[in-house]
């Protein structure tokens, strides 16, 4: 019902503005035919409303059946076909005339110029003139029509990327999150309810919060150092991370952006040995935000193509989301793995 309402609003605001137009045109074209003549002959009735018929009939029914469907050839034939039939059966058949109904012998010094001659190439030059009119108007109401459905396409096709990007990446969190769990209770450390209930924390930004289109920094590198704190439970040594950040959080960012490069920090972080070497900093400068990210890399090496969804995605939704407004760069060495992303953030 409430798209019927607006498509029913929608057409009747074009047909009250063609109303008002061809009125302004009406009364302008009367005033000029009896500034001209003293009087409005019944050729003006008959000529203008036949334009205005001419104009709609290409309008409604010539070009969307012939000239939008790519038939040319026939769409021309067929418009020069009314016109020469019209100015035959007015020039023939209805023999109208601008000469206007002197008595005989009588002249009106108000009437100037040429009559008939003038007239025999006004209706056909009309006509043509109507037919360019409505054909510039129709097609550029199907330009217009034509690029706001390519815009609303082009912008549900990132809402549906975005939506599948986020399905993929919430599940990978979560895996993650819960192999950290898992280690903790399979040494029954006194820290698994603690790591439980920062999940729960997690799981609430997630499923809450992280719906919205953008939210505000801060609660979004709150979530980061939960998910850190989750992180150092499990780590025989957790002295090695650090995390630094610094700067005005009053900015708006698309959710669960930054996480991937956090969590692929925490899973390659660590050598055979058990030490951990992660460096984060987030930091804003004016309008920009830098995330760096440094970790150990003896196990990267280790990736296949079910661990690096998460980074992949990431990339993705950052091309969707910040194209032309970011920039990231991805140092991979034999011993380190390091992440510099920059973002022009909004407030």
């Amino acid at each position: 019902m409430k798209t019927l309402s607006t498509l029913f609003k929608k057409n009747n605001t074009i047909i009250i503005v063609h109303c008002l137009i061809w009125i302004f045109f009406l009364v302008i074209t009367a005033i000029q035919s009896y500034a001209r003549l003293s009087t409005i002959p019944n050729a003006f009735y008959i000529l203008n409303f036949t334009f205005i018929a001419v104009f709609y009939l290409n309008y409604l029914v010539l070009i969307p059946h012939f000239l939008l469907n790519k038939k040319i050839i026939l769409y021309l034939l067929i418009s020069l076909g009314i016109i020469f039939s019209i100015t035959f059966i007015m020039k023939y058949s209805l023999k109208i005339s601008l000469r206007p109904p002197f008595p005989e012998g009588q002249f009106n010094p108000n009437f100037r110029g040429p009559r008939e001659n003038n007239f025999n190439l006004r209706p056909p030059i009309l006509l043509l003139i109507f037919f360019a009119l409505s054909t510039c108007v129709k097609l550029v109401a199907e330009w217009y029509k034509s690029e706001k459905e390519r815009t609303i396409a082009a912008s549900q096709k990132v809402n549906s990327e975005l939506s599948f990007l986020k399905a993929q990446l919430n599940p990978h969190f979560l895996f993650n999150t819960l192999n950290s769990i898992y280690s903790l209770a399979n040494k029954k450390s006194d820290d698994t309810t603690v790591a439980i209930v920062t999940l729960s924390e997690l799981m609430r930004y997630m499923i809450y919060e992280a719906n919205e289109d953008y939210i505000c920094l801060e609660k979004e590198i709150e979530y980061i150092k939960n998910y850190i704190s989750l992180q150092l439970l499990r780590l025989k040594d957790s002295s090695g991370v650090k995390i630094n950040v610094h700067g005005n959080l009053n900015y708006k960012i698309e959710p669960l952006l930054l996480i991937s490069f956090i969590e692929n920090a925490f899973k390659y972080g660590t050598d055979y040995k058990g030490k951990t070497d992660i460096t984060i900093k987030i930091s804003t400068n004016e309008d920009q935000l830098h995330l760096a990210v440094y970790n150990l890399s003896s196990l990267q090496n280790a990736l296949n193509k079910d661990s690096g969804i998460g980074l992949e995605n990431i990339q993705n939704r950052l091309n969707l989301l910040y194209p032309n407004a970011h920039t990231l760069e991805i140092t991979n060495t034999k011993k380190s793995f390091e992440v510099n992303l920059k973002i022009n953030l909004k407030k």
